[in-house]
């Protein structure tokens, strides 16, 4: 069976270096970008059949990005990888394509669990630290 075919894009070399080494373990990981117009050409030469992607990034954010490739159809699945813990951003990831949300503070634990879930067709959403209950001062 062969290995997914995944692009990664994120504006940080830290943390495109980090999702490289978690992902080659099991897919292959045909290029990184830095910003949202690199990732948008990038699809449209290697054809991914998966993109983690930084919401927040120079020129085309991510967000931006993900609608652009939805718009110009057959895009490939979505990961956003992102430090927004927060229910407002995973709407709006979702509504312009995303397949999954990743927060990067649980990179580590669900980024491989999330590449597995959307590439076998399912959504996955990282746990928000924004929706537990906050300890009262009783």
């Amino acid at each position: 069976m062969a290995r997914a075919r995944i692009l990664v894009a994120d504006d940080h070399k830290g943390i495109r270096e980090t999702v490289v080494h978690l992902l080659n373990r099991e897919f292959d990981v045909l290029e990184t970008v830095n910003d949202g117009r690199a990732l948008i050409e990038a699809v449209r030469r290697l054809h991914p059949d998966l993109c983690v992607v930084d919401v927040s990034m120079p020129i085309i954010s991510g967000i931006e990005a993900a609608a652009k490739l939805k718009k110009n159809g057959n895009p490939p699945k979505l990961i956003f990888l992102t430090i927004h813990d927060d229910q407002d951003f995973v709407d709006e990831a979702f509504n312009a394509g995303a397949d999954g949300y990743v927060i990067k503070g649980r990179m580590a634990a669900d980024l491989i669990l999330a590449v597995k879930a959307v590439l076998g067709g399912r959504t996955f959403v990282s746990a928000m630290e924004s929706s537990k209950p906050k300890p009262s001062n009783a």
